[in-house]
């Protein structure tokens, strides 16, 4: 049994040991890199086609049956236009739109827990063919026999906790439509960078929108996208003071106390 403890704690060193090399290496590479760019700005990213990123994968869902496109003879009219007039909204794959986000997020969790518990038992032989009598001869001390074993036992925890967050976004993002959906839906996809002072602000949305809910002047609201994903975040000398070093993250994530 003790050699199989051993082995355990073994093996248990050799995962730790082997989690600590790979966390150093990769901070050694994030290191590095960081030192080579010391004075420089944060790169900004290319204008890519987001159709030939690795991880591309286009949206595929439970559709209808298409809708046809019904045109009549000598007439400028098609049953898929909503208005006589020519549409200037985003129709088609590549075409432009403005997304207003308006995030205004407020929550707020209160919990308290009371538990208490009390135990006692109590044991005694009173009366045993009058061997009772003779129990001081084995015991070191003399007992009585009505109180052989007496236990108690109390617990008391008490527990609150409280949750307050609020969160406040406003900002307009152009996106592009990169699919159109077999029931006329469009998948939209829209990326923003702004450097200012050696900080770079990311904003990133990626959904599903209805043509019809695209307003006249070519927007649509952050509620009416499905799937919608929304990312804000930054990089750059704030954001790093923002963090924890990495060694304090690997002592959180291995510290079982």
């Amino acid at each position: 049994m003790t050699n199989h403890n051993t082995k355990n704690n073994s093996r248990k060193m050799h995962r730790l040991c082997l989690s600590l090399l790979v966390g150093m290496s990769l901070s050694a590479c994030n290191t590095i890199d960081r030192l080579s760019n010391v004075g420089n700005p944060p790169p900004m990213s290319k204008i890519e086609n987001p159709q030939l990123e690795a991880d591309y994968r286009p949206v595929s869902m439970p559709m209808p049956a298409p809708r046809v496109q019904i045109k009549q003879a000598n007439s400028l009219w098609a049953s898929d236009r909503k208005n006589f007039f020519q549409d200037q909204r985003a129709s088609d794959v590549g075409d432009i739109l403005t997304v207003m986000i308006d995030i205004q997020d407020e929550a707020a969790l209160e919990n308290e827990t009371t538990k208490s518990r009390t135990n006692g038992e109590e044991a005694g032989v009173d009366a045993m063919l009058g061997i009772e009598s003779s129990l001081d001869r084995v015991l070191p001390e003399a007992i009585v026999p009505g109180s052989l074993a007496d236990f108690d036992s109390s617990s008391n925890h008490t527990g609150t906790g409280e949750i307050e967050r609020e969160e406040e976004i406003t900002v307009q993002l152009a996106a592009l439509i990169t699919q159109i959906l077999p029931n006329g839906n469009f998948v939209i996809h829209g990326k923003q960078e702004v450097m200012v002072n050696f900080e770079k602000r990311i904003l990133q949305i990626d959904g599903v929108i209805r043509p019809e809910d695209i307003s006249t002047d070519n927007t649509i609201s952050h509620q009416q996208i499905a799937e919608a994903r929304i990312v804000y975040g930054g990089e750059g000398a704030l954001s790093d003071m923002q963090q924890p070093r990495y060694g304090t993250q690997i002592y959180d994530i291995l510290f079982p106390f």
